[in-house]
């Protein structure tokens, strides 16, 4: 804005400059700063502008210069008031040296001078913005004066309020833009600023300009009560349906302590009404991976705005349709089928129907639903087995897919691959269920499974029973009987006790408490496992823990028998070695001779026994007899 004021001549000065706010210009030196100075005048110099944000502090400079060096008697400031029979000057204050006397009742008590004579003008408001004037006295010398514009500023904040978008299938609720005529795209409002700044427009990062039938701005001041400014501008022009991504802000330009600045606001983006053109239809997830149990969704969409209304059928037989829309989502294009299967298979369509203009348009999609239906399992031979049999099981499935087999034991653990599991020299221990499972290769989690129980029938088989035990009367013993067999058998004791029966990996188990008795004893515990096939028994021995005791006592005497023998004929050797005890046919001597040295052994055998005795002695080699006559008192020892 440029509203250059008149221009009144002062002081010898020849040229005005305009200011840019819209007070009246004043007279300025011919340099900018310093008046000529006429003969015995005082010279005063002041900035041409002073800017000041509205609220703070103005520091207005006066300097000057007495002819001769004098000292200034008064020194009086003003402001100017402008009015249309011309300028009226108001007296502010008027300094005395060292005293400030205050005129103006409007700045009373927000004047101050500095030591350097300069005025502080504090919590400056909009009605401050105008001329100030500083009056130097100084004795018989002219006074002097000179001026400076006091700016005040306010820097606004641009707003850009825009048009609301239209609810879906009805009017929109403000003006938002039509393809058709420029309408309104938005509004940038910036309110409480000072003096009013300049708004400009941008599309895409780019200025727009005003354009016939394409782009127009309008725009509004107000000034408030506050004498802040508000300016509001409105940009109207036509958008086609590529601008649907465009984005539109606005700029506040101002000029600050002599510099331009800018401010711009958020970018917006408009919402321009267009019918639709494509419908798309798709299914998801994949439609290549739906299988039986997911959840599937059907999205339509549709390029227009606002977006149209949107129906789903399914064609059934003899090409007719089934309204499905009831299933789908308000207004959102989404048509939920939940736990699909293989009736869920077959041909959908969407309808898209443009309210504004009524036209309809279709998509269709086929959703294919993969499945595996019909698994079996059949066992060969069909008839009841038994242990030592053989069975082949195959298995087989329903399904459009190129299906993959494997088979898995009770336990998880897969056994087999391949439709056929075979099973040779079966058992009680191989009894099991077994599962066959059928995926699909091409479809992720797609897999059913069928169970089946290969039993192997055959009378019980007691596989462990307690091994035979040493008791003692009265004690009471635990006695363990285990068998398998099937049909499930029961387990049966031959005496009275406590029993405790429970199944242990196929096996059925049988805990027996009794107490040992007489009868326990002689004649044991027998273990007898019965089913509908057979019945199988074992006999558990009981023994008395005293039968043990003897025989040991028995076996450690003639351990020690043999020990003493041993020690016996260790001796007997010995002395023979040393020589003393003769052996052989010489040795003889008498065994009683009373003049026997000491120092002999003399060995005594008696008569009834003497015989026996010799013979020992003698061996079973030695063939020489000897008369009895001679065997009284004496004895041969041979060794």
């Amino acid at each position: 804005l440029s509203s250059p004021g008149p221009a009144r001549s002062q002081g010898g000065w020849s040229r005005a400059v305009a200011w840019d706010g819209g007070f009246p210009a004043l007279p300025q030196p011919p340099d900018g700063l310093c008046p000529a100075a006429a003969a015995g005048k005082v010279e005063v110099s002041m900035p041409p502008v002073v800017e000041v944000e509205l609220g703070e502090t103005a520091r207005i400079e006066c300097n000057f210069s007495i002819p001769g060096n004098g000292s200034y008697t008064l020194i009086n400031w003003f402001y100017v008031s402008a009015q249309p029979a011309g300028e009226i000057w108001v007296k502010l204050c008027s300094v005395l040296p060292g005293e400030l006397l205050e005129d103006s009742t409007s700045y009373k008590g927000r004047l101050s001078v500095g030591q350097d004579n300069s005025l502080s003008i504090s919590r400056v408001t909009v009605q401050d913005a105008r001329p100030i004037v500083c009056q130097v006295e100084a004795g018989d010398h002219d006074a002097g004066e000179n001026r400076t514009e006091l700016h005040v500023y306010k820097q606004g904040l641009p707003f850009v309020p825009l048009c609301l978008p239209p609810m879906p299938g009805g009017p929109s609720t403000s003006p938002c833009p039509d393809p058709s005529v420029p309408s309104q795209i938005a509004t940038c409002v910036s309110r409480n600023s000072f003096p009013p700044p300049n708004i400009i427009w941008y599309k895409n990062g780019e200025q727009l300009h005003t354009e016939e039938n394409k782009v127009k701005v309008s725009e509004t001041v107000t000034r408030e009560s506050s004498w802040l400014y508000t300016v509001s501008s409105s940009l109207f022009a036509s958008v086609t349906r590529e601008d649907r991504n465009s984005s539109f802000h606005c700029a506040v330009r101002y000029r600050l302590l002599g510099q331009q600045r800018t401010m711009e606001s958020q970018n917006v983006s408009v919402n321009v009404f267009y019918p639709a053109e494509h419908v798309t239809l798709r299914v998801l997830p994949s439609p290549a991976l739906v299988k039986e149990g997911d959840n599937v969704q059907l999205v339509c969409k549709a390029d227009g705005n606002p977006a149209p209304m949107f129906s789903f059928y399914k064609r059934e037989l003899e090409d007719s349709w089934q309204d499905l829309s009831s299933l789908a989502e308000a207004n959102s294009g989404v048509l939920n089928l939940h736990d699909v299967n293989k009736s869920s298979s077959g041909l959908y369509r969407c309808q898209a129907l443009d309210l504004d203009d009524m036209e309809q348009l279709e998509k269709d999609v086929e959703l294919v639903v993969n499945y595996i239906e019909g698994v079996s399992v059949k066992m060969e031979p069909s008839s009841p087995l038994w242990e030592g049999d053989s069975v082949r099981l195959s298995c087989s499935a329903d399904s459009p897919l190129i299906l993959d087999f494997h088979w898995r034991d009770t336990k998880g653990k897969k056994v087999a691959e391949g439709n056929q599991l075979f099973l040779s020299n079966l058992t009680f221990e191989t009894s099991s269920n077994f599962s066959c499972t059928a995926t699909a290769r091409t479809v992720p989690g797609l897999e059913k499974s069928k169970q089946v129980a290969v039993a192997v029938q055959g009378k019980p088989r007691i596989v462990s029973i307690s091994s035979p035990q040493y008791v003692r009367q009265d004690e009471v013993v635990n006695l363990t009987c285990k068998a398998i067999a099937f049909p499930r058998p029961f387990v049966q004791w031959n005496i009275n006790g406590t029993t405790h029966e429970y199944m242990e990996n196929q096996h059925i188990a049988s805990n027996l408490t009794v107490r040992v008795d007489n009868n326990l004893l002689q004649a044991g515990a027998i273990c007898r496992v019965t089913n509908a096939l057979g019945t199988s028994e074992k006999h558990i021995q009981l023994l008395d823990h005293k039968m043990p005791e003897s025989k040991g006592v028995i076996i450690v005497a003639i351990i020690v028998c043999i020990l003493v023998v041993a020690v016996l004929g260790s001796v007997i050797y010995f002395l023979h070695k040393k020589g003393k005890i003769p052996c052989g046919r010489a040795g003889k001597q008498d065994i009683t001779k009373p003049e026997a040295r000491k120092d002999k052994i003399v060995v005594e055998v008696k008569s009834d026994k003497l015989s026996e005795e010799v013979g020992l002695l003698q061996g079973a080699s030695h063939s020489e007899k000897r008369p009895a006559a001679d065997q009284v008192g004496q004895s041969d020892v041979h060794c």
